[in-house]
C-alpha cells in the first residue's frame, strides 16, 4: 500500500509541477521578487530609524544627567563656601552616581551608533542591490516579451499556434461542409433526372420526359409546316379551271385571292406544274 501511495504522490507532484510551470509567468515572478526586496529594504530603513531614535533618546538623557552633574557640582561648591561640608559631600556623592549613569549611557550611545552605522551601510548595499535587480528585471522582462512575441509570430507563420490551429480547423470544417453540400446537391439532381425521386412541385422533369416533349414539339412544327405548304400549293390548283374554261365571266374576287400565288416563282405558273407539286406535298 505504501508503494501505491508513493506512486500516487509522485504522479500528483509531477502533474502539479507541470501545471504550475505552464501557469508561471517569469515576468510576474520577477515583479514579485522585486516587491519582496522593496519590503525588506523598507524594514531595514525602519530599523535604522528605530536605532537612530533610541540613540537620540540616550543623547537627551545624557544631556539631562550632565546638566544635573554640573548643578550638583555648583551646589557642593556653595555648601563648602558656607561651611556645610556634609552637604557638599552629599552633592558630590550624587554627582558621582550621575557620572556612572552618564558612563553607561555613553556606552549604550556608542553601541547604538555603531548599530546605526551598520544598518545604514546595509541599507545602502540593499538599495544598490534592489536597483541592480530592478534594472536586470526590466531587461529580462523585455527580452522575455520579445521572445514571446517572436515565438507567437513564428507559430502564426508555421500554423502551429492554438489560434491559427483553430482558424485552420474552422476553414477545414467549412470546406468539408461545402464539399458535402455540393455532393448532396449533385446527387439530388442526378436522382431527379433519372426519375428515382419525384418532384412534388412538378417543375423538374427527367431527361426522357424532356426528350419526348422535344420530339412532340418538333412533330408539331413539321405538321404545321406541311399544312402551310399544302395551303400554298392548293391555291394555283383551284385557279386552274378559270384559266382553261375560255370564258371571261370569272368573279374578280377569285383573281384577287389567287393573285399572291401568281407572283410566286415559275414552279406555280402552270396547272401541270402545280398539280404534281400539290400531290407531292400531300
Amino acid at each position: 500500500m505504501s508503494g501505491i501511495f508513493q506512486r500516487m504522490s509522485l504522479i500528483f507532484r509531477a502533474k502539479t509541477d507541470k501545471a504550475l510551470d505552464k501557469l508561471e509567468d517569469p515576468r510576474q515572478t520577477l515583479d514579485y521578487s522585486y516587491q519582496r526586496q522593496l519590503e525588506l529594504l523598507q524594514k531595514v530603513r525602519r530599523g535604522v530609524a528605530d536605532v537612530a531614535t533610541s540613540r537620540k533618546r540616550i543623547e537627551l538623557q545624557a544631556n539631562g544627567l550632565s546638566t544635573q552633574a554640573d548643578k550638583l557640582t555648583q551646589q557642593a561648591q556653595k555648601a563648602l563656601e558656607v561651611g556645610r561640608e556634609d552637604l557638599a559631600r552629599e552633592a558630590l556623592t550624587r554627582r558621582s552616581g550621575i557620572q556612572q549613569q552618564l558612563t553607561d549611557l555613553q556606552a549604550q550611545h556608542a553601541q547604538l551608533q555603531g548599530e546605526e552605522e551598520k544598518l545604514v551601510r546595509a541599507s545602502q548595499r540593499l538599495q544598490a542591490k534592489v536597483d541592480a535587480f530592478r534594472t536586470k528585471k526590466e531587461t529580462i522582462k523585455a527580452t522575455y516579451s520579445a521572445a514571446e512575441a517572436q515565438t507567437r509570430i513564428g507559430e502564426a507563420f508555421s500554423g502551429i499556434s492554438e489560434e491559427m490551429g483553430d482558424v485552420g480547423l474552422a476553414v477545414q470544417r467549412a470546406e468539408d461542409k461545402t464539399a458535402q453540400m455540393q455532393a448532396r446537391a449533385g446527387a439530388i439532381d442526378e436522382l431527379l433526372a433519372s426519375g428515382a425521386l419525384d418532384d412534388p412541385t412538378g417543375t423538374t422533369k427527367d431527361d426522357i420526359t424532356l426528350e419526348l416533349e422535344q420530339l412532340a414539339s418538333t412533330s408539331d412544327v413539321e405538321n404545321e409546316l406541311s399544312r402551310m405548304k399544302a395551303s400554298l400549293g392548293a391555291g394555283p390548283a383551284a385557279a386552274a379551271p378559270a384559266l382553261t374554261g375560255g370564258t371571261a365571266a370569272q368573279p374578280a374576287p377569285v383573281q384577287a385571292q389567287q393573285s399572291p400565288a401568281a407572283t410566286e416563282p415559275p414552279a406555280f405558273g402552270t396547272q401541270a406544274q402545280g398539280q404534281p407539286q400539290q400531290e407531292e406535298l400531300r
